[in-house]
């Protein structure tokens, strides 16, 4: 019953993040959840630490989504384009006052030929420090698009 459930709970997040306009905050979500829900697997190794780390990792891409602006998410790509391995690279938001740190892994092929990389991201978002890990490939037209 509780895989039912947390099935359930997946789908509904990923299907209200594509409905309607694309929304930062529901795709931040999106990519929350099934995040928080490997690392909530992993290292709970049950149905009752998925869960957990569902319904985290849904408020903390949610928050990290909504908060990003343009210029934030401009600074992000080019952390994707240009950023040196293992290099963290900062800014502050002067509209905002949110502080990021983007550290970008090396990029890895697909077995399609896409490149991908992954990047860990630091927010300070009002004084709360929140933790996500983004991935993003090139589209057909070389831009870095998040997954």
């Amino acid at each position: 019953m509780n895989k039912k459930i947390l099935a359930a709970a997946i789908i509904f997040t990923f299907i209200s993040g594509c409905a309607g306009e694309y929304n930062r905050a529901q795709s931040g979500a999106a990519i929350g959840a099934a995040s928080g829900a490997v690392i909530g697997q992993t290292i709970g190794r049950n149905t009752g630490g998925t869960l957990i780390g569902v319904a985290v990792g849904t408020m903390l891409g949610y928050i990290i989504g909504n908060e990003m602006d343009k210029v934030d998410q401009q600074k992000l790509n080019a952390v994707y384009e240009t950023g040196v391995s293992g290099q963290p690279s900062s800014w502050v938001n002067p509209d905002t006052g949110n502080n990021y740190t983007v550290t970008p892994q090396a990029a890895v092929m697909r077995d399609n030929g896409q490149p991908c990389r992954k990047a860990e991201v630091l927010a300070v978002i009002d004084g709360k420090t929140e933790r996500a890990v983004t991935t993003a490939c090139r589209d057909g037209s070389g831009q870095w698009v998040l997954q």
